[in-house]
């Protein structure tokens, strides 16, 4: 795929947050972490599962400075209708971006084919606006907040740490390791 280490793409769509219609761009992105959370569409069954975990921990992202962009091919007058009248979806602070045109997602790489809807993917973005993580599942697949937390409080640690990475299952306050020569064949 090629898309670590790539930089965030130009666009410019409307969003829905907190009871009010907004204009999002990749300027509002940059200078902040930021995941940008795809799913399939609005009123399915997996999508707001995932979304409502993502809502029960949001405080948690904003106290790591993440801010959370969840994008679905929907308009941003489904992403309220949807709000309105979902309790899990009701929960939702963050913002909800609306790609009706594909813009965003064709960026990510994430459009499937003939189908007019984007892959169940996330992208973590770092402040300087380049791709740090991607994951992406199966349509049958779920994906878990606490989990990505991890992830990003990893990433960003090693930003914040030049010559150290965090190995598997890293917890905040772990031990990483700082690769060199000495360190090849003794893990």
């Amino acid at each position: 795929m090629g898309i670590i280490g790539s930089a965030l793409k130009p666009f410019t769509t409307q969003a829905y947050k907190q009871g009010k219609f907004v204009e999002v761009s990749e300027r509002d992105v940059t200078g902040k972490w930021a995941v940008f959370f795809f799913y399939p569409a609005d009123f399915t069954f997996v999508c707001p599962t995932e979304l409502e975990d993502l809502a029960d921990n949001y405080g948690e992202f904003q106290k790591l400075g993440v801010e959370i962009y969840s994008v679905s091919t929907d308009t941003h007058f489904s992403h309220k209708a949807w709000h309105d009248t979902s309790p899990a979806i009701g929960k939702i602070d963050f913002t909800m971006l609306g790609d009706a045109s594909g813009t965003i997602t064709n960026n990510f790489g994430v459009m499937r084919d003939g189908a007019g809807l984007a892959d169940r993917a996330t992208f973590v973005v770092d402040p300087e606006g380049v791709i740090q993580f991607v994951e992406i599942t199966s349509e049958g697949v779920g994906r878990n907040a606490v989990e990505l937390l991890r992830k990003i409080k990893a990433a960003q640690y090693v930003a914040a740490h030049p010559g150290e990475v965090c190995p598997a299952k890293w917890e905040e306050g772990e031990t990483t390791l700082a690769p060199s020569l000495d360190l090849v064949g003794k893990i």
